[in-house]
């Protein structure tokens, strides 16, 4: 069985290490990044959203975490933010490591994501997928997840 558990302090270093690197790859490939500029950009989205570590405001940062293996299995965050009026969970990452997946850990995660948004009083969940991991769009998609919006960009040489 899966379940979530909130992350630590120490557990927060190494993967928001992993995380801003990563990040700033996916903005570079995405087209939205100059490359040179792009590790500087991550670390400052990061500093803004979790000044606090895993304290910050309307945060939500939980280890992927498998009973039956004794171990973590990646990691999940949501914030709580407001738009329009109405406060909703936002997933800013869903990551399963590497050796895990395709096992079914990042639908069990999703889901049990589901009890932990509701916990807080929340009543929607809405995330970001970049347009080339398919993978990830074909996985939401699978669990109710629908499209509300796309952007799209042709870049001109």
């Amino acid at each position: 069985m899966t379940r979530l558990n909130p992350m630590t302090e120490e557990e927060l270093v190494p993967y928001l290490e992993f995380l801003m690197v990563d990040y700033a790859n996916e903005k570079v490939k995405a087209g939205n990044w100059p490359a040179d500029q792009a590790m500087e950009l991550s670390k400052a989205e990061f500093a803004r959203l979790l000044p606090d570590g895993v304290h910050s405001a309307d945060q939500y940062l939980f280890s992927i975490f498998d009973e039956a293996k004794g171990q973590n299995v990646g990691a999940i965050w949501f914030a709580a933010r407001g738009e329009g009026g109405k406060k909703s969970a936002w997933i800013y990452d869903l990551l399963v490591y590497e050796e895990f997946r395709r096992q079914g850990y990042a639908t069990q995660a999703m889901l049990a994501l589901e009890d932990e948004v509701k916990k807080v009083g929340l009543d929607s969940i809405g995330l970001h997928v970049f347009g080339h991991n398919q993978s990830a769009y074909a996985l939401y998609q699978k669990i109710g997840y629908e499209t509300t919006n796309i952007v799209m960009a042709k870049k001109l040489e």
